[in-house]
């Protein structure tokens, strides 16, 4: 049961987060064209999603980044602020799977932007990317004696390929966002790109490097190379604001479908990406 907890000085933070987190859901899950997604055109690689799901589990999840934010709030890394926010998280995950019908639809994004929105609001003042990647890793290197012991999907794509997943993405601070999806988008941007184009080229830099455990859970490492090929072939192109770079995205989109792909992973961090682009908006406490 995720706590209720009263308005003062970490729960204006911790609302300002959790409302930030949720709309970088929904915008994440309105980008389109994005290949094997759901997006505003239909389900792409899905036969159990859909844009109307995605943005009912993203709103059923605001509760948690709150609670997560809140518990975070001004806390140093700790072994107990880790279970705390592990807890948080599961909590969380049920809330999804009440929403979506026992569909998982976020549970990567929670891991990954739980664990931002937190490092977020243990050092307020302190909102680059980098800095709060760093905590975020902190928080992620700690161990987490509460959590099930029931493997996932990710976990066994990860012990079966030699990958690090979701996992080790944060670890490692994130890198496909701080070296990868960030700097992509702000380069798309400052090249004059729209941003649904400057969000699709930071989507597509991830997919090009990413180990994505949902592609290889349901692909092999023959599907991982399948889409980081396909996508680098895109950005090389010009990216998706040219016509070469559209023409790839199509053909790339295309096979994808044809052997049911989705990039779920690189999604969750575009997500996450798109959240820590726009903390610097929220006002200082």
């Amino acid at each position: 049961m995720l706590p209720a907890l009263a308005p003062d000085q970490a729960g204006q933070l911790a609302g300002q987060l959790a409302l930030l987190a949720c709309q970088c859901l929904l915008d994440e899950a309105h980008l389109a064209p994005k290949p094997g997604l759901v997006d505003s055109r239909g389900s792409g690689a899905h036969s159990d999603l859909n844009l109307e799901l995605m943005c009912r589990s993203a709103r059923a999840l605001q509760p948690a980044f709150f609670a997560m934010a809140h518990a975070a709030w001004q806390q140093a890394p700790s072994t107990t602020l880790r279970e705390q926010l592990g807890s948080l998280g599961r909590a969380g995950e049920q809330a999804m799977l009440q929403a979506s019908g026992g569909v998982n639809t976020h549970r990567g994004a929670i891991w990954a932007i739980g664990l931002l929105v937190a490092a977020a609001a243990m050092d307020s003042s302190q909102r680059q990317s980098d800095a709060v990647c760093q905590r975020a890793a902190a928080l992620a290197q700690l161990p987490d004696r509460l959590l099930p012991a029931q493997p996932r999907k990710g976990d066994q794509a990860c012990r079966r390929y030699g990958v690090g997943g979701a996992r080790g993405e944060a670890q490692q601070g994130f890198p496909h966002i701080t070296q990868l999806a960030l700097p992509t988008l702000h380069a798309s941007r400052a090249h004059g790109d729209g941003e649904t184009h400057a969000r699709l080229n930071a989507l597509l830099a991830i997919m090009s490097r990413l180990d994505d455990t949902c592609l290889l859970s349901r692909g092999g490492m023959a599907g991982l190379t399948l889409v980081q090929s396909g996508a680098l072939a895109v950005l090389d192109a010009g990216g998706v604001a040219t016509l070469p770079g559209r023409r790839r995205l199509y053909q790339l989109e295309k096979a994808m479908l044809a052997e049911r792909l989705s990039p779920g992973g690189a999604a969750d961090l575009l997500a996450a990406t798109l959240l820590l682009d726009r903390l610097p908006q929220i006002a200082a406490d």
